[in-house]
């Protein structure tokens, strides 16, 4: 059964597809920051991300009448922002770790006002900031994005075996690195 945001999503495809433009200001509305988003998994860098996912919205406007299936737009969409970022990076050399998982400011608050969750939080996030790139998408995609296995792998032009195989490392790796770091005790 497919999601509402699903649903909403195939609609507005649809209506843009017979001609309703504000279908697609709709659309954009939806998926811009999560395009830009994807984008930043890649290049690190917002502006470049915010490029990106423009170039990609251009693509995206001048194929979608050739997308078959209207529920898949978001992968669909996915796939062609992250191959574009993987062209940019190829073609600019942009290996830049400095990567800032978005959410909880660990500096701006005070350690005795930290609720369980959030500890909990921060500590995850600590250990997906150590997470190799490519660990660190797939716990996104699958955990943080609500992809299923199927979608990653058409994002990810991978089998969904590797998917499995990929998600299951990285989880591990987050488990460990967390454990070592004594945030577990």
């Amino acid at each position: 059964m497919c999601s509402p945001d699903k649903i909403l999503d195939s609609w507005l495809v649809l209506s843009y597809k017979t001609g309703n433009n504000k279908a697609l200001a709709l659309l954009v509305k939806r998926w811009h920051k999560k395009l830009c988003r994807q984008a930043f998994w890649y290049t690190k860098d917002m502006d470049s991300a915010k490029d990106i996912a423009q170039d990609s919205w251009q693509a995206i406007i001048n194929n979608i009448h050739s997308l078959k299936n209207a529920d898949q737009f978001g992968s669909w969409a996915l796939t062609i922002v992250t191959r574009k970022a993987i062209d940019y990076n190829k073609k600019h050399n942009k290996l830049n770790r400095n990567f800032q998982v978005e959410g909880i400011a660990e500096n701006t608050r005070d350690p005795n006002q930290i609720s369980l969750e959030d500890d909990k939080l921060l500590k995850i996030r600590k250990g997906l900031r150590q997470l190799q790139d490519d660990k660190r998408q797939i716990l996104t995609l699958f955990y943080l994005e609500g992809y299923s296995l199927k979608e990653i792998s058409a994002i990810l032009k991978m089998p969904i075996a590797t998917v499995k195989t990929r998600l299951f490392r990285a989880r591990e790796k987050l488990k460990s690195i967390i454990k070592n770091a004594n945030y577990e005790k």
